[in-house]
């Protein structure tokens, strides 16, 4: 764990220069719009700790699997979001020498993340090895407003003595991936042009084929004069603009550089260059004032749908602001093509590609913040992929289709390359359908049922019908050879987990056909004859999940994570040195699958989606038993933690796995930052305080709250909209308040008690009168 980000309630700060936590710093620091981002690198050249890295959503390169022994049913590849020409790059010397970072005398430096406006800022007072003092002042955004553009200004000042400089901005597409599996690099040359007026180049994905056209104008003022370009650079993957200069003591100058960048995938690729050039002299006209001017705008939207207001405890404040911002910077829902990549624009690990995080973590975030229709597209986008899913199962010797989704993807095809995963770990079927109910659920939308929604639960309850198989020996169902969501075990029998949400998933498929075949049977017979759909189906997946084998510890009142948990030696976690974790960075793999220790909530997983279906003493054993036993070693785990914690009044135990799960990056508690920030699990630190601390579930249409104040606040509020109500929650030691902002009436339940809340009205209830507060 470290602690050098300062803390403040709207700013990312680092005051330092640490050459050391570079890699991290330049993760937590990034910048996105939804559809294209950047970690912070410097501008200018540095050779010391860094990985650079410009993405643009949506596109990807298949990178050939590298595998030691080839198995069945392997992808061919894994799909990876990849690096993209570097747009920002400054090469600067001072009197013949290049600055730096790593070979100056740092004076004073500060990296600042402004999440108010969404504007990256650093400033560096420095000397150079001849004693030149200069100061740099550089601010970057990726605008809000125009997606496909983003913008640098950066200003150089002679602090003491002469400077003679030389100034080098271009456009470099001669980069690679730090993560490429065989150093190969993916992108191949279209075309490149340079003048002073501007620069461009166009660079084609090998393989996929994708276009990215990338044109720059640029800037150099000082005094109130333009600097002309003195030459161009033109050679393969790279154009530039050179400028020299002589600036004396007090003295600066400003390059401001404007930058489009558009992909075949959102334009026609003959057109790239046409619409490139005019979109980028509407921003260059704009200007980089007016362009700071609307994204603080556009931000302020943002905010007032999404912040969260946390008083008396900064620390608190600063990491959930940082979460949102983090998760508006991904996904915007903009483009339904697109998904939520587990390390967003902010690092390379991962790939870019989509996870069952989005469904078992997002989802919630994107019902409740913003408009139905973004979080419509995130099921939507599952659906677009279901023969993929179908192919992907028919490749593992599963018929009649029967769906898979994969663990990894990006185009709905199976992509990742590890066997105790790609084949094992089939509970992602699961989360895709629990999210289908959660989305109906919180909506109301019984429409996605019978337009996509119904077609999907069809294919993954055949998948899980033929998964199972009848053991003669229990009299039951089982599932074998599986991995759990604690992948620190793998290839076990009966994870209670996956049988337990493939059950649900038979029954809920069997129930969203007897709802259709009321509401709308006419529809229900196309989606079942187009599904070859036979009603003997419905009567062996019922016969299934009735009598699914759920491992269990009678004694101590308990599910087992699986068959053999019980014959591991069962120590808690706070027993191990701490000199041996993180467990996945210190034990061999062989060690890690033989012990008790749990990467992430697994059983606890399970009963989070179907709390309703167990009582709270059954969740408390369960509770109490894994969690001593979790290391919290994937970023997912500590928001179920909390979330639990909070139902069954472990107040302070909430509250320690929110500052977890809020600060896992900030304070990069996993000792991984530095590959990029984790995306998802931002949203589960969202879910730790609505659902968590706040209580909030949705039941029988009615949304009920059921709110707890941490003892180290004095007060927390937030914004969630629910079926055309639009409700301001606050919670602070008097009681609670909530207005309903909406134009609809909402019934509400408040610790047990239904409430009546008009439009345009406002509900208050003290404490005394809340139950379990």
């Amino acid at each position: 764990m470290k602690d050098y980000i300062i803390k403040d309630p709207w700013q990312i700060i680092e005051n330092q220069f640490r050459p050391e936590y570079n890699e991290i710093s330049e993760s937590i620091f990034s910048i996105g719009n939804g559809r294209m981002g950047q970690r912070a690198n410097f501008e200018e050249d540095y050779s010391g700790k860094t990985m650079p890295g410009s993405y643009v959503a949506g596109v990807y390169y298949p990178d050939k699997t590298r595998v030691g022994w080839w198995k069945n049913g392997y992808p061919e590849y894994f799909a990876k979001v990849i690096n993209a020409t570097n747009w920002i790059g400054l090469h600067i010397t001072v009197n013949g020498t290049i600055l730096d970072l790593a070979n100056v005398t740092v004076t004073r430096f500060e990296r600042r993340l402004d999440m108010k406006a969404g504007v990256l800022h650093r400033e560096v007072a420095l000397t150079m090895p001849d004693g030149t003092q200069l100061a740099i002042n550089a601010q970057r955004l990726y605008s809000v407003a125009e997606s496909q553009s983003a913008a640098l200004s950066y200003r150089i000042r002679v602090e003491r003595g002469t400077a003679n400089i030389i100034l080098e901005s271009g456009l470099d597409g001669d980069i690679s991936n730090r993560d490429s599996n065989y150093d190969e690099k993916f992108w191949e040359e279209v075309s490149r042009s340079a003048n002073e007026e501007h620069i461009s180049l166009q660079l084609r994905t090998k393989k996929t084929g994708f276009d990215v056209h990338s044109r720059v104008t640029q800037q150099l003022l000082s005094g109130g004069q333009a600097i002309p370009v003195r030459q161009v650079v033109d050679r393969e993957k790279y154009v530039a603009q050179h400028y020299e200069w002589v600036m004396k003591s007090g003295e600066e100058a400003t390059l401001l550089k404007y930058v489009v960048i558009l992909t075949s995938e959102n334009h026609p690729r003959p057109a790239l260059p046409d619409h490139a050039e005019e979109l980028l002299h509407h921003i260059a006209a704009i200007g980089f004032e007016k362009l700071f001017i609307q994204q603080e705008e556009g931000w302020s939207k943002i905010w007032k749908d999404s912040d969260i207001q946390i008083e008396g405890d900064v620390a608190a404040q600063q990491a959930i602001r940082f979460n949102i911002f983090q998760l508006y910077q991904t996904y915007t829902g903009e483009d339904d093509r697109l998904n939520i990549g587990p390390k967003g624009f902010t690092g390379e690990k991962y790939g870019g590609v989509t996870y069952w995080d989005t469904e078992a973590y997002c989802l919630p975030f994107y019902m409740a913040t913003t408009k139905p229709e973004i979080a419509r597209n995130l099921l939507i986008y599952r659906h677009k992929h279901l023969q993929k899913a179908i192919e992907n199962a028919e490749k593992l010797g599963f018929t009649d289709g029967a769906a898979l989704y994969p663990m990894v993807t990006i185009n709905g095809e199976e992509c990742h390359n590890e066997w105790e995963i790609t084949f094992e770990e089939i509970h992602r079927n699961g989360a895709i359908a629990f999210a289908i109910y959660n989305y109906v659920r919180y909506t109301g939308d019984e429409r996605y049922l019978q337009e996509y929604g119904l077609e999907v639960l069809l294919a993954i309850s055949r998948f899980w019908s033929q998964r199972v198989n009848w053991s003669e020996a229990k009299q039951k169902y089982v599932m074998l050879g599986v991995t759990g969501p604690n992948e620190y075990e793998n290839n076990v029998n009966n994870n209670w987990y996956t049988n337990r949400i493939a059950a649900w998933c038979l029954h809920y498929t069997s129930e969203v056909i007897d709802q259709l075949a009321s509401s709308e049977p006419e529809a229900l017979q196309q989606i079942l004859q187009n599904a070859s759909f036979d009603a003997v189906e419905k009567d062996k997946w019922l016969h299934i999940a009735d009598n699914m084998y759920y491992p269990e510890d009678l004694e101590r009142g308990v599910y087992l994570q699986q068959d053999g948990f019980l014959d591991k030696e069962l120590i808690a976690a706070s027993d191990l040195p701490a000199s041996e974790r993180p467990l996945n960075q210190k034990w061999s793999w062989d060690r890690i699958l033989r012990s008790c220790f749990i990467k992430q909530a697994d059983v606890l997983q399970g009963l989070y989606f179907l709390e309703d279906q167990y009582d709270l003493d059954t969740i408390r054993r369960n509770y109490d038993f894994y969690e001593p036993m979790t290391v919290h070693e994937s970023s997912l785990s500590p928001c179920v933690h909390a979330i639990m914690a909070a139902k069954l009044r472990k107040d302070d135990k909430a509250y320690e796995f929110y500052l977890r799960t809020s600060r896992l990056d900030l304070d990069d508690y996993n000792n991984d930052t530095e590959d990029g920030l984790h995306i998802t699990s931002m949203a589960g630190t969202w879910m730790t305080i609505v659902e968590g601390f706040a209580g909030m579930r949705v039941r029988d249409g009615k949304v009920h709250f059921q709110p707890i104040l941490p003892s180290q606040w004095a007060s927390y509020s937030f914004r969630v909209t629910f079926r055309g109500a639009d409700l301001q929650i606050k919670v602070n030691k008097v009681g609670v308040h909530i207005m309903n902002a909406g134009e609809k009436a909402v019934q509400i339940v408040l610790a047990d008690k239904v409430y009546s809340l008009p439009a345009a009205d406002i509900l208050e209830v003290s404490h005394p009168t809340l139950a379990h507060m």
